[in-house]
């Protein structure tokens, strides 16, 4: 989802339906665990255009011998929907150095209502209920976001009842300051790793690509276990 299509959908007078009937989000096996990918692998990638160096890198903080990937996604978008089961496939079998953090894009009220979604099912231990909320978008055709903060509290809130979680479950962990760090951080990343459109995957906060860069989803996956490997010997 490129961010200028998103911000002038939210401006318009009907921006909540505009901006989940978009559907083109992005501008447009992996390495077994603990395996150890070659230098050559690399050749096969290109700087600039399988791949972006970030002009600012943020190295997570991590001990020696770690990598850290993002997915940075929007629940709104039906490209992150698409790459979301080959992630989940990954995860399984991703090398055992890496560590996978999603991060929720914010450009607007809008992702951050769906941002606030994201880290109030983490706070709440329910990592299961991600998948569900793309299901509930994308195929229930529930937005889960509204035009003001409290209306889309409410259509969450009785999400997660659906899903087993009393009103009070959901209100600790929704007006957590977990929550609420989390959030904000997830925003100042946003603009730090320069995402212009989702899904974007970061490696070790100093590489962002994408689908389209790579070439599809699997040669995705190749790339981002080939960036961590480099990483993963410096």
């Amino acid at each position: 989802m490129n961010r200028g299509i998103v911000i002038g959908s939210v401006l318009a007078v009907a921006a909540l339906a505009a901006t989940f009937s978009i559907r083109a989000c992005a501008a447009n096996p992996g390495t077994a665990a603990g395996a150890a990918v070659s230098p050559a692998s690399m050749n096969q990638w290109q700087a600039g255009l399988n791949y972006t160096v970030l002009g600012y890198p943020l190295p997570p903080s991590l001990p020696k011998g770690k990598v850290e990937v993002n997915e940075v996604f929007w629940y709104g978008c039906s490209h992150c929907y698409h790459l979301d089961p080959y992630l989940e496939s990954w995860k399984k079998d991703k090398p055992a150095f890496v560590e996978f953090v999603r991060i929720p894009v914010i450009w607007g009220p809008i992702q951050r209502q769906h941002a606030k979604l994201f880290y109030t099912l983490q706070k709440l231990g329910r990592d299961d209920l991600h998948t569900k909320v793309f299901d509930a978008i994308h195929q229930g055709g529930k937005v889960l976001a509204a035009q003001t903060d409290e209306q889309a509290r409410a259509l969450q809130l009785a999400f997660f009842k659906e899903q087993g979680i009393s009103e009070q479950q959901f209100n600790d962990a929704y007006d957590s300051a977990e929550v609420a760090t989390n959030v904000d951080r997830a925003e100042r990343l946003t603009a730090r790793y320069e995402v212009a459109s989702v899904p974007t995957m970061v490696v070790q906060g100093a590489y962002s690509t994408s689908v389209t860069q790579a070439g599809d989803e699997k040669k995705l996956l190749t790339l981002i276990n080939d960036l961590a490997a480099r990483e993963q010997r410096r």
